[in-house]
């Protein structure tokens, strides 16, 4: 019923965090065996989606503080580290380390937060903006 009227699809099995944000939730796709660590944001048509292969771990593992920009798409038996900031739109097929700041398809890192207890998902400062980038380490 929910999925129906609130256009969210969380898995029954999908392990869930405590803290978690579902900023206008409208097309959020959480698969089986995803897991979605403690504080974080996730923004609307986000996909926590698997790897096709059946009867195996095939859903990503978010850690904690974590933000998932709009449309974000992540997929696979993958792992997002603790305080990532994955901008919108980004389709992210591989590990990102703790902090990492990924954009684009496939996702690049382009920076690491400097703060190491940085939680993007508590500030939602979006990347372009002044608060968030004084925080960031950009590689390019």
């Amino acid at each position: 019923q929910v999925s129906q009227n609130m256009q969210i699809d969380i898995h029954p099995n999908a392990t869930l965090g405590s803290g978690i944000m579902l900023d206008h939730g409208t097309g959020i796709v959480i698969g089986e065996t995803a897991h979605l660590g403690h504080n974080c944001s996730v923004l609307h048509h986000v996909t926590l989606g698997g790897s096709g292969k059946k009867g195996v771990d095939r859903h990503p593992k978010i850690g904690n503080g974590v933000l998932l920009g709009a449309g974000a798409s992540v997929l696979g038996n993958i792992n997002i580290g603790d305080g990532c900031q994955v901008g919108a739109g980004t389709l992210v097929i591989e590990d990102l380390p703790p902090r990492s700041v990924a954009v684009g398809v496939p996702a690049k890192i382009i920076g690491r937060f400097v703060d190491v207890t940085a939680q993007p998902s508590i500030g939602m400062n979006q990347l372009g903006s002044k608060e968030s980038d004084e925080g960031i380490a950009f590689y390019i």
